[in-house]
């Protein structure tokens, strides 16, 4: 979760050209990040593969004024409004991108090309079409900023009292790379994004540094089947509370938009 997932980076970035705040040049090379391309495919009126800086355009030609960020999870459809074959597609991926005034989402399929030693990432976004309805499960920003804090601050204690602790050279190399990425003064979300949500979005991503670490920490101190089982138990509904606020967080766009629209 310390990492953007690419629908987040598809989403900010596409929300801030469909307002233009920013080109086409530069929401492209922000949502392709260090992937090799991005495609499009499925997208109404064209018959195969196209761009990004094309496929934003079209998008907007076809009323869309947003995009929302899914990341479901088995048993937690986050963000999503069907129907079963789009959802299906995206708990597969573990991420999508909804729409918001034309009713089509964005499943992301990744893959790897070129030999040994000169692999790149290629991702082609499918089209498809969603139901127009509310997203699951997504909470207000001042909701997940609240979630978050309660969420963690119960962890902590668990994890405490396991001696699940963020020591050791893992540890110590995760939280100093996260030092150095928050250093290299990145833009959390694209412009136009509130300041909350770029608070809440760095948050939960802080929260999923601290899960990588105790998962990747190995048992520490938690060397019962039962103490290791109360571990899991601490951290997943951490996970999932850090995943609500991500969606909040990037999500934050379209709701401002909204809400002033009224």
């Amino acid at each position: 979760m310390l990492s953007e997932p690419r629908s987040g980076r598809l989403a900010a970035w596409g929300n801030a050209l469909l307002a233009g705040l920013v080109s086409p040049d530069d929401a492209v090379l922000a949502i392709v990040g260090e992937d090799a391309v991005h495609r499009v495919e499925g997208l109404p009126g064209e018959s195969g593969l196209v761009g990004l800086t094309l496929a934003l355009g079209r998008l907007r030609t076809l009323g869309v004024t947003g995009l929302r960020v899914a990341l479901p999870a088995p048993g937690h459809p986050l963000g999503l409004s069907g129907p079963p074959d789009f959802n299906a597609r995206a708990l597969e991926a573990e991420e999508a991108v909804v729409c918001h005034g034309s009713a089509l989402g964005l499943v992301p399929e990744v893959s790897e090309a070129g030999p040994d030693g000169d692999v790149h990432v290629e991702v082609v976004w499918h089209c498809l079409p969603v139901r127009d309805a509310p997203p699951a499960d997504v909470p207000s920003l001042g909701e997940a900023e609240r979630e978050l804090a309660e969420a963690l601050r119960d962890a902590t204690a668990v994890l405490s009292q396991l001696d699940v602790a963020g020591s050791g050279p893992v540890a110590e190399a995760a939280i100093d790379a996260y030092r150095a990425r928050a250093e290299q003064g990145r833009e959390v979300l694209a412009p136009g994004y509130p300041a909350r949500a770029v608070r809440v979005l760095e948050l939960a991503q802080r929260v999923g540094l601290l899960i990588s670490v105790a998962y990747e920490n190995g048992h520490g101190g938690a060397v019962s089947a039962s103490e290791i089982a109360a571990r899991g138990e601490a951290l997943r509904p951490v996970e999932r509370t850090a995943r609500r606020a991500q969606v909040a967080a990037y999500n934050a766009f379209v709701e401002e938009r909204e809400r002033g629209a009224r």
